[in-house]
């Protein structure tokens, strides 16, 4: 519900009464952006719930806007440390006087030249939120600025062209013509979709893994049975070897023997075996 201007005199509305205002996003390409920004930062921090995430949420936080309605809130921004508390929008003085730590704006042909100017003036000198960053899903232009002193300063890209936040402690920057969350060591941050494709990955590749990991133990196994089984053969054979080494001893001595009993009878004839 909306209140009179006596009303407005009087109180500054309670919360519960001031509901978003936002029109709809100018095109699909600018939605599917604000959600992938939202989901991946959200999966990212979902241990987190010291945080709070607006997106296409009205703030309120005069009485002068309250009586104009001519402010419209940030395509996306973030508060914290805060509650994670769902709200129907983001009214300053219900909040111990917060006003965001980080804005984004996408920009379109009709926000992008009061995004450049007038709101960027306002987060900086109303708001003094920390960092400010616009892109346009259209024409890839991507700015960032961080609040030094009573100025917004612009963020210096990385080779990469991606900009760091303090606030979020990740990078911003490009990839196939999105915006997208980046760790200090240049891991892209996935939507949700795609974080459980990697995982299903993962588990796949780890299965593939373990199976390669079973067929090795099971072909090693194999092969020392074989070695066990050839060693055993090789046994068996040194066995046979030697019993026929030992017949073969005993069969030069009974020959022996029987040379010996022979030269004896000889001898015993009175003939020399030697002669023989």
């Amino acid at each position: 519900m909306y209140l009179t201007a006596e009303q407005f005199e009087t109180r500054m509305p309670d919360a519960s009464l001031l509901f978003s205002d936002e029109p709809e996003m100018e095109s699909s390409l600018h939605y599917t952006q604000l959600m992938m920004l939202v989901s991946c930062l959200e999966w990212l921090w979902r241990d987190r719930d010291d945080f709070f995430i607006g997106a296409n949420l009205t703030i309120y936080f005069s009485r002068q806007q309250l009586r104009n309605r001519d402010f419209r809130g940030p395509d996306l921004f973030l508060v914290q440390p805060t509650t994670r508390t769902p709200r129907p929008s983001w009214v300053v003085w219900e909040e111990e006087g917060r006003y965001p730590n980080l804005i984004i704006e996408l920009l379109s042909d009709s926000t992008a030249s009061i995004d450049r100017t007038l709101k960027k003036n306002l987060y900086q000198d109303r708001f003094r939120t920390p960092e400010y960053f616009w892109f346009s899903p259209d024409t890839l232009e991507f700015e960032g600025f961080r609040l030094m002193g009573k100025t917004y300063q612009p963020i210096i890209a990385n080779p990469q062209g991606w900009r760091w936040s303090e606030e979020l402690g990740l990078y911003l920057g490009i990839d196939q013509e999105k915006l997208r969350y980046f760790t200090a060591d240049l891991q892209m941050v996935p939507t949700p979709a795609e974080a459980a494709t990697l995982e299903a990955q993962r588990m796949e590749a780890e299965a593939k893994r373990a199976d390669a990991e079973a067929k090795r133990a099971d072909a090693e196994a194999q092969r020392a049975d074989a070695e066990a089984q050839r060693a055993d053969a090789e046994a068996q054979r040194a066995e046979i070897e030697m019993q026929r080494a030992e017949i073969e001893t005993k069969r030069a001595d009974a020959e022996l023997q029987k040379s010996v009993k022979l030269a004896e009878k000889l001898r015993e004839l009175g003939v020399d075996p030697t002669q023989i």
